[in-house]
């Protein structure tokens, strides 16, 4: 399950898991375009990026400083969320 956490002004949408088995939290990034969606995944606390489909090298790096930033607070949320549904 995947909880929303921000759009960004271009519309880049941001979710977050809940802590899975192995401890981790997937970030999933969305940004709507003609065709469908730029995608990219994060998971956390590794910062490990998979699935980047759309997005430039200068989006990347914008993307990436902005999980670093906000990734105490996404794995505080997700964590809050893995009791509430537990």
């Amino acid at each position: 399950m995947f909880y929303s956490y921000v759009e960004l002004e271009d519309g880049t949408q941001v979710a977050y898991s809940n802590v899975l088995d192995d401890g981790v939290v997937e970030v999933s990034i969305e940004r709507p375009v003609d065709l469908g969606f730029d995608t990219a995944r994060c998971t956390l606390p590794a910062f490990e990026w998979s699935g980047i489909e759309g997005f430039t090298d200068d989006d990347m790096t914008y993307l990436n400083t902005f999980i670093h930033n906000n990734a105490p607070l996404i794995l505080r949320l997700a964590r809050e969320a893995s009791k509430t549904h537990a």
